[in-house]
């Protein structure tokens, strides 16, 4: 019975992006030209390691409705559901410049021109400082790949790429002005 609530809750979840509405009436928000909220990552966006063969390129992001004193931005690409207890971190990316909206496919390759310059990436739950994509195991229902932009206070968070998703996430809590996300599905089957 609680695995069928909590399944609920996901689907009800997953039907509502999350948009803030932002001073002024604007509403923060981001989409992704490669998949629609609670909709399936193509293989563009899939990891191509660990038995998975994807192009693991970044999806492309775009964000608007930023509330007033924004700053900068962050955006994180998490999956809740992967089996470590702590979840996984795919992707991690810091000290975007507050007039930067969007990111473009593939910006999270390794040592990508794509990011704009005082962008920092932090370390994966891969090891890397890079996007790595979904590849969840085989079998495995399909997981939430939770992609959020953080409209943040500060111009810049006081880490560097070695920085872990744990401790971006600790500057990022005490420094978020308002956040909206976007949540991609992926699963193998048997």
């Amino acid at each position: 019975m609680r695995s069928l609530v909590n399944t609920l809750s996901m689907t009800i979840l997953l039907a509502i992006p999350v948009i803030v509405t932002a001073a002024g009436g604007g509403r923060f928000k981001v989409t992704s030209a490669d998949f629609k909220n609670g909709g399936t990552l193509p293989m563009a966006q899939v990891f191509n390691s660990f038995g998975c063969s994807g192009g693991n390129q970044s999806p492309a992001l775009q964000w608007s409705g930023a509330p007033a004193g924004t700053k900068s931005f962050a955006v994180t690409i998490y999956d809740p559901d992967a089996p470590t207890g702590s979840g996984w971190w795919h992707w991690i990316v810091f000290n975007i410049p507050a007039t930067v909206t969007s990111l473009s496919v593939n910006a999270g390759a390794a040592n990508s021109p794509a990011l704009p310059p005082a962008a920092i990436e932090g370390r994966s739950d891969f090891g890397v400082s890079h996007y790595g994509g979904p590849c969840p195991p085989v079998g495995d229902r399909p997981h939430h790949y939770q992609v959020t932009v953080y409209a943040l206070k500060l111009d810049k968070l006081p880490l560097d790429s070695g920085a872990s998703g744990a401790m971006v996430g600790y500057y990022l809590h005490f420094n978020t002005i308002a956040k909206a996300r976007l949540v991609g599905r992926y699963g193998r089957p048997k």
